[in-house]
């Protein structure tokens, strides 16, 4: 999935926010829904570049952990069938 913003972007709307712009005109600025901006908020809110980078780092990680998990699952399923069948 592609995204639009970047977590650089991200974090720098985050920040045009705090300094007192509306939500409102914020969000239209930047062509993005207010229900974006508060979950952008909820994810994002006092985090840095670098944290917001290995946030991602660390998702990316955990989603490959849970395929390798996936995978060997499968196998273990698949090893108890071929025992469990008399030959």
């Amino acid at each position: 999935m592609k995204k639009r913003f970047s977590e650089v972007q991200i974090i720098n709307i985050l920040k045009e926010a705090d300094s007192g712009i509306k939500i409102a005109d914020l969000c239209r600025k930047h062509n993005i829904s207010n229900a974006t901006y508060y979950t952008w908020k909820a994810k994002f809110g006092g985090m840095t570049v670098s944290e917001a980078k290995r946030l991602r780092a660390v998702e990316e990680e955990n989603r490959q952990l849970k395929r390798i998990v996936a995978d060997q699952a499968l196998d273990l399923t698949i090893l108890k069938d071929i025992v469990s069948k008399k030959w």
